[in-house]
């Protein structure tokens, strides 16, 4: 095992935190593979719709987790690839432009019109976490991807800015610090899960990332190979729980337990004659109820956050872009026929989103929708190691907090992202 190629991914999600540790093994700067050597998992008890809301609770969270992937994995780690999402999440596009004086346009050329893209002034109450080049134009020639040695004498990229909440970022590392560990990046989770479960040829397609969790639900649309939307739901598989406990008169225990066992998110896979015994009390007494009205209950919310999902890609403009569909991931997806759901809503193709390509070691252990995040954090770290800025020998300054003396660094790290968003 290679200190120098291990990196360690973090999901603090508002059910469950999940770390993974892995190590490198590839050297392909677009798809480097990653062996599993360590998984973790503790409750999350800190976290409100993906914000933290008790840094102390969280840290515990967040040390346990990756406690254990220690374990497993035999090897320490002091800094990990984190990630963040919530309704303090932003998008927007913004244009560059530089004049070409050269024969051809270089490399040198491009990162000028980038770095006058990525120049927005941004507010005080919020970071900007992804500068992701989109396409270029070279003249008036439009939609081009990589313009290096063409010929022209103007040169334009459009980039998609990502922002996120500045208090809610600094909590989050707050807390990682506490636990002892140093946050290398914050990601966005649906970046981080598009890398884990979809392919290039949907993306290129067009396609809906829709990352069911515990709080907050997730969209990121993806069409000719590049992020063109972000957006986040406020609902989650919480809310699936809450209608169980006031549809059936159960306890939060019982109805997690009842989703897990007899749960179905579309209502035509379970026969109706089906009968499951409740939970109950001394005053209760004993209970029975069709199976099929618990999964009446999972349909009717699940189908709901659908629609507000629909909705939001519909106000951008995008439900035509998704030749390939949608694919659905995280935690509260694992629920029977969640993609018989989503196509239902959507009206296209639909599958559930679980990762496992460029996965070695103890890729079984992950290969779950809600393992989706934090291996798609451990695949970014796996870029970031195979492009030669090492998790090693990156750790300390990448723990850091930001100052004009790293913008440089950050400046590349942020035009890398390019490569694979």
């Amino acid at each position: 095992m290679n200190p120098d190629r291990l990196v360690a991914g973090l999901d603090i999600g508002s059910a469950k935190t999940t770390a993974v540790i892995a190590e490198v093994v590839g050297d392909l700067p677009k798809h480097p593979t990653v062996n599993i050597l360590g998984v973790g998992q503790s409750r999350t008890t800190g976290l409100r719709k993906g914000v933290v809301a008790d840094i102390e609770e969280t840290q515990r969270s967040i040390a346990r987790a990756l406690q254990d992937a220690e374990r497993m994995a035999g090897a320490k780690v002091e800094t990990v690839y984190a990630g963040i999402a919530g309704e303090h999440m932003q998008a927007m596009t913004s244009t560059g432009i530089a004049s070409i004086t050269g024969a051809e346009i270089t490399k040198a050329d491009v990162d000028r019109a980038n770095a006058v893209a990525r120049a927005q002034s941004i507010p005080q109450d919020r970071e900007l976490i992804h500068a992701i080049p989109q396409e270029y134009t070279v003249d008036k020639s439009f939609g081009i991807r990589d313009p290096i040695g063409m010929i022209g004498t103007r040169l334009e990229t459009e980039m998609y800015l990502v922002t996120i909440g500045a208090s809610p970022a600094m909590n989050l590392r707050k807390a990682v610090e506490r636990a002892g560990y140093r946050v290398g990046e914050l990601v966005l989770e649906p970046l981080a899960s598009a890398l884990a479960v979809l392919t290039d040829d949907e993306k290129e397609l067009g396609v809906a990332l829709i990352e069911l969790g515990a709080g907050t639900t997730d969209v990121a649309v993806f069409h000719e190979g590049k992020i063109r939307h972000l957006g986040t739901i406020p609902y989650g598989g919480m809310n699936v729980t809450s209608d169980i406990v006031h549809g059936l008169g159960v306890t939060q225990a019982d109805a997690e337990q009842l989703k897990a066992t007899y749960g179905a998110a579309f209502e035509p896979l379970v026969p109706h004659d089906e009968r499951l015994r409740l939970p109950s009390t001394g005053a209760q007494g004993e209970r029975e109820i069709p199976r099929s009205l618990l999964a009446h209950i999972i349909h009717q919310r699940t189908q709901e956050i659908f629609e507000l999902v629909l909705r939001d890609v519909e106000g951008a403009g995008l439900i035509p872009k998704l030749a390939a569909g949608v694919v659905v991931t995280g935690g509260a997806a694992a629920q029977p026929g969640t993609a018989d759901l989503a196509s239902d809503v959507f009206g296209t193709g639909a599958r559930l989103g679980v990762p496992g390509e460029s996965l070695g070691g103890l890729a079984d252990a992950v290969q779950s929708p809600r393992f989706a995040t934090v291996t798609g954090l451990v695949q970014y770290g796996a870029h970031r190691v195979a492009m030669g800025a090492g998790a090693s020998k990156g750790g300390r300054r990448l723990g850091l907090p930001a100052t004009p003396s790293m913008d440089q660094f950050a400046g590349k790290v942020k035009t890398w992202l390019q490569d694979f968003f």
